[in-house]
């Protein structure tokens, strides 16, 4: 298989690829991430992978390159990474008061073979009635700072009621729909 390049600096979808057992060479992107409460969630994930994939694949022409986005939504409001502790603090209220939708996107491209796949799966998350100690104990180690939503459920599991949905979309990377795509370079 060719050389597979993940487009971001996420630790989370490194591990992932990992898991997978692929060999990735992490080239993180910089793309600028941007929110539009206009357009759906799923076309600016979509659209916020795809771009990463395209800036990374532009110097890595002949390698499988990997590129994803993650928004969480509560109700209407998109949410991307905090700004500061007290974003996070707004976004943990916010979080806590209804169901979260995680839209993961996912774009792999190879300009060798002239294949681009775009696509995105949502996933919900369902916090626990807020705490304010609980959460202000996550908060205080600072996991929150890199993260869509303010959260990584790997580390803030006692927070979380259930998840309904793929654990992998939740984390940033929805793994089946990689699988199903990297099919087309066996």
């Amino acid at each position: 298989m060719r050389q597979i390049v993940l487009a971001s600096g996420s630790p989370r979808r490194q591990k992932l690829l990992e898991q997978m057992g692929l060999d990735v060479t992490v080239v993180p992107s910089d793309f600028a991430e941007y929110l539009d409460s206009s357009r759906s969630t799923e076309e600016i994930a979509m659209e916020l992978g795809l771009g990463k994939a395209q800036a990374v694949a532009a110097q890595y022409p002949n390698a499988i390159v990997i590129g994803s986005d993650t928004i969480v939504t509560v109700g209407a409001e998109q949410l991307g990474k905090p700004a500061d502790i007290e974003d996070a603090r707004r976004m943990w209220r916010l979080i806590t008061s209804a169901p979260n939708k995680v839209t993961s996107s996912l774009a792999v491209i190879c300009k060798a073979e002239a294949y681009e796949y775009v696509t995105y799966d949502n996933a919900w998350v369902y916090f626990k009635p807020y705490n304010k100690a609980a959460v202000e104990a996550y908060l205080a180690t600072g996991d929150y700072a890199d993260k869509a939503g303010a959260y990584a459920i790997q580390n803030a599991a006692n927070l979380i009621d259930r998840i309904e949905g793929n654990h992998d979309t939740v984390l940033g990377l929805p793994t089946d729909l990689l699988r199903q795509s990297l099919e087309h370079f066996q």
